[in-house]
Order: C-alpha cells, then structure tokens, then sequence
C-alpha cells in the first residue's frame, strides 16, 4: 500500500509553508512548490531528451529535459534528483551537480491546468542508456547540447514551457555543458536545502 506523494508548498521567498498531496495541486490554482528540473549528458555532451508519458496530467506528450520531480517533504534535492533518474528512466547516478538554484517559473495548459514552481536545475552525466519507465515517459532520444540549444532558442523545436526557459539561462553558461560552473548550495531557495 502507498500512500500519495506530497510536495513542500513555499512562498515567494521559497520558505516551505506546508505540504500538500501531489495530486491536489495541479490544476487551475496550483499553488507556488518545489520541484526540479535535471539535464542528463553523456561523455561526448549529448543531453537526454524524455517525452512525457501520454497520460501524465501536465505536459502530456511533450518533449522535454530529461526528469523534473519533487523532492518529498526533507529529502535533499540531489537525493530527490537521483531517486527520480532511477525511477524514471533506470539510470544509476555517482553524483548531480547544482546549476540553476533559483530557477521558477509558470505555465498555462490550454485547458486551464497550471504547473506554477520553484524549481532548481541540475546535471548528471552518466555511461548507461535509459530503460524508460512507460508509467513516467513516452520514449527519449540522445542529442548533441549545441543542436538541442539552437532548437530550442530558435523556437525550431516543440518543447515543454519550463525546458523552453531554462535552455537560455544555461546556453549562458558556455558551449560545453560538461564545463557548466556547479552552482553553491547556499544559493538555493531556504526550502531546498535541507
């Protein structure tokens, strides 16, 4: 028996204020919450690419990086990275490095549903090719970073919203994502750093 994942509600100034189940806050008044974004890359700087599984309840279909989740209530954001890498798409990771600590955003579905989050980005490079979980994502595919930023950036490629705002701060970083700065963690919002 599993009980419904909760996620940390936060402020503006990103202080956790509460939790809330998983369930209950996507919709048309989705309150602001923590969450994560990650980029996984291989040794020659290809950048993972997941398609949302069909079902999902935002963002059904579209093409994105490569795992967003929530951290539980005190789960460190890396450890919350990690978990979901697994879960999603059966890769095993040493480590995730901080690149975006304060990274938020909001988007609108055309039927009214709300993705509204605090949402750090990370990276994890890894040897291994991704077993999917159908239950989390649709398919996924390999691209060179340069390719995919250009795509995106020049509107060419049909992306999820919080890729499709992300992808600009982190072609900023430089050409390389390998060599991207790892960003403190004194950097992250008050409730991600548990």
């Amino acid at each position: 028996m599993t009980t419904d994942e909760l996620v940390v509600l936060v402020d503006g100034e990103g202080n956790a204020i509460g939790t809330a189940p998983k369930k209950s806050v996507h919709g048309p008044e989705t309150p602001l919450h923590l969450a994560f974004s990650s980029y996984v890359f291989d040794a020659e700087g290809r950048v993972l690419l997941s398609r949302r599984a069909s079902h999902k309840t935002t963002w059904p279909g579209a093409w994105t990086n490569s795992c967003c989740g929530h951290p539980m209530p005190s789960e460190p954001l890396t450890s919350a990275v990690a978990r979901r890498l697994s879960y999603e798409l059966g890769l095993s990771v040493a480590r995730v490095d901080l690149i975006l600590p304060r990274f938020a955003y909001r988007a609108v579905m055309d039927n009214g549903t709300v993705e509204h989050e605090l949402c750090p980005v990370y990276r994890a490079v890894v040897a291994a090719d991704a077993v999917p979980n159908p239950d989390e994502v649709g398919e996924v595919t390999w691209m060179p970073w340069k390719e995919f930023a250009e795509g995106v950036l020049s509107g060419e490629l049909d992306i999820s919203p919080w890729c499709r705002e992300q992808v600009p701060q982190l072609a900023r970083l430089g050409p390389d994502p390998l060599a991207w700065p790892i960003a403190s963690p004194a950097d992250l919002p008050p409730a991600a750093r548990s």
